[in-house]
């Protein structure tokens, strides 16, 4: 079996380079690209990679690396159907502002690990209005679109001070059912997501490098241009974020 960018980027690589871990990693088929898991033994992947994470044998890159990678092998069907996505998105209460989240309980789940070691919710969004812009701190998240289409906007968070960050545009494109984005502290740490359809739901999974869920920070992207291209994007609150880009 050959090594492919799907299944492994060359800076992962060398981070795995634990004869231990790189074992664990091939026998859950990690690095096999054609492979979709179903939930159960997906979330065991992504529970065995967070130990690894936490364990400090395998950095925060690497980590972002292997996330991207497992989220382009789910297998969406199985994973709509395992949420049960009809019957949540007929549940929940879509806002006239904002998303509407919904923590997932999958303990009965064969493989799933603990909540307190992989987060797992939904988002879902009325037509125009957004997961407003925010970044992370000691947090690894992957976005999996289920229904619906979404604007999606990520920057690197390039500084931070007291009263501002400074951001560099990554990504700005529309995700279809079955796209994907990562975050973390190290690359496209700043994430917006809009609603380009009547409803619309993404699945989330939130990985922290420690115990504890780690935390958001709210910011305007909307700020002063520099002349490198970034940009220097006030501190924000996330009332003040849902005021101004919560809904179009």
């Amino acid at each position: 079996m050959s090594l492919t960018r799907r299944a492994l980027s060359s800076h992962a690589l060398t981070a795995l380079a634990t004869a231990g871990l790189c074992e664990l990693l091939w026998s859950r088929e990690v690095v096999a690209a054609a492979v979709r898991p179903k939930l159960g033994a997906w979330l065991a992947e992504l529970g065995e990679m967070t130990r690894a994470l936490r364990g400090r044998s395998l950095g925060e890159r690497a980590f972002q690396g292997l996330l991207d990678d497992l989220c382009a092998r789910v297998d969406l069907d199985d994973l709509c159907a395992r949420l049960d996505l009809d019957a949540l998105a007929t549940r929940m209460r879509l806002p006239a502002r904002g998303a509407a989240t919904v923590d997932l309980d999958l303990a009965a789940l064969a493989g799933a690990p603990s909540p307190r070691l992989v987060g797992r919710r939904v988002f879902g969004c009325r037509k125009g209005r957004a997961i407003v812009p925010h970044g992370h701190d000691d947090l690894c998240t992957g976005f999996i679109v289920l229904a619906g289409r979404w604007r999606g906007r990520h920057y690197d968070r390039l500084e931070t001070h007291a009263d501002h960050f400074v951001i560099r545009p990554t990504i700005d494109r529309e995700f279809a059912p079955g796209d994907h984005s990562t975050v973390s502290d190290q690359r496209d740490n700043v994430h917006w997501f809009e609603a380009l359809s009547d409803r619309a739901f993404v699945f989330n999974v939130h990985v922290g490098r420690r115990d504890g869920a780690g935390r958001r920070v709210y910011l305007d992207p909307d700020g002063e241009r520099l002349a490198d291209g970034s940009i220097r994007a006030p501190r924000s609150s996330h009332a003040a974020c849902l005021a101004r880009y919560g809904a179009t």
